[in-house]
């Protein structure tokens, strides 16, 4: 066992003497002695590397170690084995203060030993003071004052602050702290302990504080703030971010000059669960009639009070079981009053329904700079950085603010209609109300959310000037637009951004819409007021929205699909009724060749229908889309989507153009010779068959023959384009041929005349198609097919349906004011049943 002893004690003298050989030149030899009595330690050991490293030793009496303890009355000397030790060794020095058996050394505080002494690592100095639990402590602090920070954060110069207090045997934490700011003073109960924090290259030979006694302060502790000018301060509760100590006081007390104004801010809190008492916060404000103020955490805190103020947060005796946390953070801003800070406003919203108007700041980059805050007070002392105002009152605001236009307004108001027998075609005029545009700070959003039953109405949107939708190719230069969405269950639509200025008239939703109205310029004011929105309650219908457009004859009309970014969702349709002037002819062009569009279950097809003829023409959105084509009457686009494959989504944009309606000279040209040419001819056989007749008919006077129903005034002309000739007497005769006493030999076996078959002309009286082309059903559907078709769309009402034109066959009764004419050739004979 001896020589085993003498084996290890040889190897380890051997490695000292090679380390002591190797040992690296400027490694010098460093000496600290503490004087006895004086309470000093001096504790050097291994820091935490930052990056793989080398051993490095201390070698203290030629012997290699890790860690090296002085006490107070002790000389040593040691180097160490590297020429980097700041990179592996830190040293703490610690004094401890007893003011409890005799007198506290009061005054400034000295670092000791000189720095000179210690040799270059990180240090911490900690000044551990006990006192009586009765007895105050103050720790004042030079210029630079201190910065609180929080956990995490690191002081800009690596020189730390870390104060703690007791309560008891446990030890609370005040705060972590930097220089430059705020901080002057801290007071504190029963004994504190200071740790000051100094980098290795951190020449600092003074702490900058000292201890004061003061009379018993009665709560955990009391910091003090100074501010000199413009500023602001974040503050934690003690032990933050965990919880603060049970039913404890905390006081913060702020020195402010009195042309200034402050305001306090809640950045973060959490309530524990108390049994006993509420947590909440105090404020003494000078001048004030009801000192303290008592606020929840949960309130709005106070703002734009003059001077200095204190704060305190009193905690309350929690649930044993059931604790939580007690903890706050928060932002005490000062600044000068401004001129928005003397004018209150008023905004009414008594006889509002379902409306709330928030003010709230600006999104904004961050600056390392002091910025002075925008809020916006209630009654002129509880302000924030953020109001929301409710329905139902008349609130008084006013703004602490240097820059209004760090603000902005976002409001919402909801409109619903629950019954449809009462809403049905009951209409609202969309406006925002004055009390809002009247304040000094510009609106971002106004929303109106309209809601309507499911299944039993729809909503129609009409503009007092006809809206342009936002492309690409046509940019809403305006000061303000309209954002239209419709809400259902788990399917939001966003149709489009719109602006005055175009060629929609109406925009029709199957269910729930939204419609926001968002400004960009503070001009939008005296433009948004010859605009206006007027949402009506209309029957209900199936499709996801209805267009209604009036191109205009001066420019093109971009239109795109609903849910432009996402694509049309699965198997929904939208429609666009386009109105066609007559002396107009509208050409339909598509964007892109094709869509892209793969459909996993179902087809995707668009419509084109001509709403005078009911003509359609089917396309396979799958396919290449048509060429651009003429349409001269009004017609219907119609998109019908299928459930597409992931990645492939249906977006459609399209333009109509109007162009004036020529005529073609030429065959206007040979229309005119054509009918002259057939007009002679019809007059040369009508001579020719009265000469033939002549000739066989024995020549004589004309006969006479009188008529004692006849009228015999001369007759009237007949008005223009009449179309019925048995109210007009124009066809009888006073004197007539001598031919046409053979008019008796048309009678038939009655006595009555025979009339000849003739199609009759009946105008188009129906209306235009109000509604749009179904989709035929899947099945059915052709790629690409062309057809005509008199049906009546699914839908629509019998009534709306567009009577085409068509020649009939009138039927006589007998004692009727018959057509007496002789027809010039014989009408046809009509073909029996049956050949």
């Amino acid at each position: 066992m001896a020589g085993l002893n003498c084996g290890v004690t040889r190897a380890l003298l051997g490695v000292l003497l090679l380390g002591a050989a190797r040992l690296p030149r400027g490694a010098e030899a460093s000496e600290i002695a503490l004087p006895p009595g004086s309470g000093i330690t001096v504790l050097i050991k291994p820091g935490t590397p930052t990056l793989p490293v080398k051993p490095c030793y201390i070698i203290f009496s030629k012997k290699p170690t890790t860690m090296l303890f002085i006490k107070s009355g002790e000389r040593k000397a040691f180097s160490f084995s590297c020429q980097n030790p700041e990179n592996h060794f830190i040293v703490e020095i610690q004094k401890n203060i007893d003011c409890m058996s005799g007198p506290c050394p009061f005054g400034e505080v000295h670092l000791q030993p000189p720095a000179s002494m210690l040799p270059t690592l990180n240090r911490t100095f900690t000044w551990d003071v006990q006192a009586h639990k009765s007895i105050g402590l103050e720790l004042q602090f030079s210029t630079p004052r201190l910065r609180q920070i929080g956990p995490g954060d690191s002081c800009p110069d690596g020189v730390t602050h870390s104060i703690s207090g007791r309560i008891d045997a446990t030890a609370v934490r005040i705060g972590t702290f930097c220089s430059n700011g705020t901080v002057s003073r801290i007071k504190m109960q029963g004994g504190v302990q200071m740790a000051l924090h100094l980098p290795w290259f951190h020449n600092r030979n003074i702490s900058g504080f000292s201890i004061a006694n003061r009379s018993s302060i009665k709560r955990l502790c009391i910091i003090e703030s100074v501010f000199e000018g413009e500023g602001s301060a974040t503050l934690m509760s003690a032990n933050y971010p965990d919880g603060f100590p049970e039913d404890e006081l905390m006081t913060w007390q702020f020195v402010i000059p009195a042309h200034l104004r402050a305001s306090v801010s809640f950045l973060h809190f959490n309530v524990s669960n108390c049994e006993k008492k509420e947590e909440r916060v105090e404020y003494y404000i000078p001048g004030s009639t009801t000192n303290p103020e008592v606020f929840r955490l949960a309130d709005k805190q106070p703002g734009n009070m003059a001077g200095s103020f204190n704060l305190s947060l009193q905690g309350c005796d929690q649930d044993a079981q059931n604790p939580g946390i007690l903890r706050l953070k928060f932002q005490v801003l000062v600044q000068h009053p401004q001129n928005e800070s003397n004018v209150t406003y008023v905004v009414d919203l008594s006889n509002e329904r379902a409306m709330s108007l928030t003010i709230e700041p600006r999104p904004i980059k961050l600056s390392r700079k002091f910025v002075p805050g925008c809020f916006v007070c209630l009654e002129s002392r509880i302000c924030s950085t953020n109001l929301t105002l409710t329905h139902g009152s008349k609130h008084k605001i006013t703004f602490l603010c240097n820059d209004l236009t760090r603000l902005w307004m976002n409001a919402e108001k909801t409109i619903s209609c629950m019954d449809h027998r009462y809403c049905h075609r009951k209409s609202y005029f969309l406006q925002v109300p004055r009390d809002i545009l009247q304040l000094p700070v510009q609106l971002h959003d106004f929303s109106w959310k309209l809601l309507v039953p499911k299944d039993r109405l729809s909503l129609a949107l009409v503009p007092a000037q006809k809206l342009q939708q936002h492309t690409q190719e046509r940019i809403c230069n305006t000061s303000f637009s309209y954002l239209v969405a419709s809400t259902g269950p788990g399917q939001d639509l966003y149709f489009g951004s719109f602006c005055s200025g175009g060629s929609i008239e109406k925009i029709q939703v199957k269910q729930n819409m939204s419609v926001t109205l968002r400004t960009f310029a503070p001009s939008f004011q005296q433009e948004v007021s010859r605009q206006g929105l007027t949402v009506s309650f209309t029957p209900y219908f199936k499709e996801e929205g209805v267009f209604t457009v009036t191109p205009d004859t001066k420019s093109k009309v971009y239109l795109r699909t609903p849910n432009w970014e996402r694509g049309l969702p699965s198997l929904s349709s939208v429609s666009w009724n386009i109105s066609v002037p007559h002396d107009q002819v509208a050409c339909l062009t598509f964007t892109k060749e094709q869509t892209g569009l793969v459909c996993q279950t179902g087809r995707a097809f668009m419509i084109v229908q001509e709403q005078r003829t009911r003509a359609e023409e089917i396309f396979s959105l799958e396919e290449v889309l048509p060429k651009p084509g003429f349409r001269h009457h009004s017609f219907w686009v119609n998109i019908s989507n299928c459930s597409p494959l992931s990645g492939k989504q249906l977006d459609l944009l399209f333009q109509v153009s109007l162009t004036p309606r020529t005529v073609d000279l030429t065959i206007v040209l040979i229309a005119v010779v054509g009918g002259g040419a057939l007009l002679l001819f019809a007059l040369g056989l009508v001579i020719c068959l009265v000469k033939k007749k002549k000739k066989k008919i024995n020549k004589g006077p004309a006969v006479g023959i009188y008529n004692g129903n006849i009228n015999t005034q001369m007759p009237m002309q007949p008005k223009k384009l009449q179309k019925v000739r048995k109210d007009s007497e124009s066809h009888v005769y006073a004197v007539i041929d001598d031919t046409m006493v053979y008019g008796h030999l048309l009678q038939d076996s009655n006595g009555s005349f025979v009339q000849p078959e003739t199609d009759t002309y009946r105008p188009f009286q129906g209306p235009t198609g109000d509604c749009p082309p179904s989709p035929p059903p899947t099945c059915s559907r052709a790629p690409t097919a062309k057809l005509t078709t008199e049906e009546p769309s699914p839908g629509c009402s019998p009534e709306s349906e567009s009577e085409p034109y068509t020649f009939s066959h009138p039927k006589m009764e007998n004692g009727s004011n018959e057509n007496t004419d002789i027809p010039l050739l014989d009408a046809p004979k009509p073909a029996e049943p049956g050949e």
